[in-house]
């Protein structure tokens, strides 16, 4: 049976390409999802993603994540990373591994920015390396899926 990882993307990302492309890099979110299916699959995985820029329907989608038979989740909240007190509990609720994942480094960005609500409830951050950040942590996470016997 092939392990499932749930690719979650929030507010705005539909808009990469064309999105401040000096801050979020020149690839579309199709494009970074068709790599990562692709990557996922030589890793063993099927990959299902998700994009909404409603902060409910994320937080729906997380809370099936258990019934869909998902195994891990990748998560970019964007806008929500620094305000969602609703998708750090569902990500909580679930207590799948979950790796939250940036195209920029927040850290070094507006101060408002380099807090993260769902990262405490993630196994891993990876931000800053553009869409190679996605690639990142799926790696990291079919990884730990692995050592985990998941």
């Amino acid at each position: 049976m092939t392990k499932k990882i749930l690719l979650i993307n929030g507010p705005n990302l539909q808009l990469l390409g064309v999105r401040e492309p000096e801050i979020y890099g020149v690839e579309t979110l199709p494009g970074i999802v068709a790599d990562l299916r692709k990557e996922a699959a030589l890793l063993g995985f099927e990959l299902e993603d998700f994009q909404s820029n409603s902060e409910g329907a994320l937080v729906d989608r997380i809370g099936e994540a258990l019934s869909s038979g998902v195994d891990g989740i990748i998560i970019n909240p964007a806008a929500y990373t620094h305000t969602s007190v609703a998708l750090r509990d569902a990500l909580a609720a679930v207590a799948l591994p979950a790796v939250e994942v940036h195209l920029s480094n927040i850290a070094g960005r507006e101060d408002f920015r380099r807090r993260s609500y769902t990262a405490e409830k993630c196994i891993g951050v990876i931000s800053g390396f553009g869409a190679l950040s996605y690639k990142l942590a799926l790696r990291a996470l079919a990884e730990h899926l692995a050592s985990a016997g998941k």
